[in-house]
């Protein structure tokens, strides 16, 4: 990788920021804004929301706005127009692709959800370019091929996740071979008090209510089944060339300690934050320097105790499914995030009971047969019979588990 030039007033780094309308999408532009001059917004890209993406090009000036939903193209164009905003626009499933290919930046920020946004990655890792990473899925699904093609493109995938922000910085303090495990930090999400005899019964609202965190809809579901940590862990192997036994999770509720490194001579380095996602945010935006702000420190006094625990993996089932998933390799992970994406739409939807979201990509990955992962198009075309098998899954009445079998290698 080629380090980024240091972002100043005369130099700003540009940003092509896909998913600007989301959360993380909010909190890159609020990085954005506490340091002024230091970045420059190129582009934006967006799934459906034309009306605020309209709103952020008005007040932006991007050269290149995107929005999946071509559906929506004229309310865009309109809003384009009465903003007087010249912007190249690409509209319809190829927008984000476009973007990635033809804006002019230096990080592509990835705050989209779902696979949707892996050919822009991958156009991007090729032009050899800075990509942010806040989607789980692109490397779940794909990090064994866009890994090893940064690499060839002296290109870069940073992490905005706060767990792998976490063992990134942490990681800069030894060589990877002194390394012994990598430690990444649960909250256990909504219902990580609640008795388990009370999950079957759980609502969508009531599991939208992190502790901790405010994020989008389909991760705060994932914290609460543990499924996100099954994705860190995959994530984690794929970002920092480690495997799955080297990776650990702990519960730690106060979600202060974001993640720890051990290093093989017993010590231990941790990265410790309050709960704000523009930290990771702009540790990404600004690598590999670090600016001055103004935000909130962290008050140790007042940090009381910190806990640790190890996660119960008849509570967390989904913990189990992701090592599965990653130990038969190929395109398992693809199929398991996937069925994991179907089952908590359905469960949002009230058409599936919380305590079924394991259930349902189980019987997926039991189903499927792992195939290699030799290019895009292996990884999407798992993807999209997943779906079907665990649509499948979402239908049919819930059978006894036992002895339903492993994902097949």
């Amino acid at each position: 990788m080629t380090p980024l030039s240091p972002s100043s007033a005369s130099n700003p780094r540009r940003i092509a920021l896909l998913g600007a309308t989301g959360s993380i999408g909010d909190n890159v532009l609020r990085v954005v804004e506490e340091l002024p001059g230091h970045f420059e917004v190129t582009a934006i890209a967006a799934g459906s929301n034309a009306g605020k993406l309209g709103e952020l090009a008005a007040r932006l000036r991007p050269r290149h706005v995107g929005l999946s939903d071509a559906a929506a193209a004229p309310d865009l164009r309109a809003a384009l127009a009465q903003a007087r905003v010249t912007a190249e626009l690409h509209c319809g499933g190829e927008a984000l692709t476009a973007i990635a290919r033809e804006a002019d930046y230096d990080v592509l920020v990835l705050a989209t959800v779902g696979t949707a946004a892996l050919a822009a990655c991958w156009t991007a890792l090729e032009r050899g370019a800075t990509v942010a990473l806040a989607n789980k899925e692109v490397l779940v699904a794909a990090g064994a091929l866009l890994m090893p093609l940064a690499a060839a493109h002296n290109a870069a995938i940073l992490p905005i996740d706060s767990e792998h922000s976490a063992l990134h910085q942490c990681l800069r303090a030894g060589r990877r071979e002194e390394v012994a495990r990598l430690i990444l930090t649960a909250s256990g999400g909504a219902f990580r008090d609640r008795p388990a005899a009370q999950l079957a019964a759980v609502t969508p609202t009531e599991a939208l209510r992190h502790p901790t965190w405010r994020m989008g809809r389909r991760v705060t579901i994932d914290a609460a089944t543990l499924m996100n940590k099954g994705f860190e862990i995959i994530e984690a192997c794929h970002l920092f060339a480690v495997g799955q036994e080297q990776v650990e999770v702990l519960m730690h509720p106060q979600s202060l300690v974001h993640s720890l490194v051990e290093f093989r001579d017993g010590s231990i380095l941790a990265q410790l934050g309050p709960t704000d996602m523009r930290t990771p945010i702009q540790y990404a935006l600004t690598y590999p320097e670090r600016l001055a702000t103004a935000r909130e420190r962290l008050d140790l006094t007042a940090a009381a105790k910190l806990e640790f625990h190890e996660p119960d993996l008849r509570r967390y089932p989904c913990l189990r499914l992701a090592r599965e998933a990653l130990a038969a390799g190929g395109t398992m992970p693809a199929v398991l995030n996937a069925a994991d994406e179907v089952a908590v739409e359905a469960f949002c939807q009230g058409r599936l009971g919380f305590l079924e979201i394991p259930r349902v990509v189980e019987q997926t990955l039991a189903r499927t047969q792992a195939r290699p992962a030799t290019g895009l198009r292996e990884v999407m075309e798992a993807d999209a019979e997943a779906r079907e098998r665990a649509r499948a899954a979402v239908a049919a009445p819930a059978p006894a588990l036992a002895g339903a079998g492993k994902a097949r290698a």
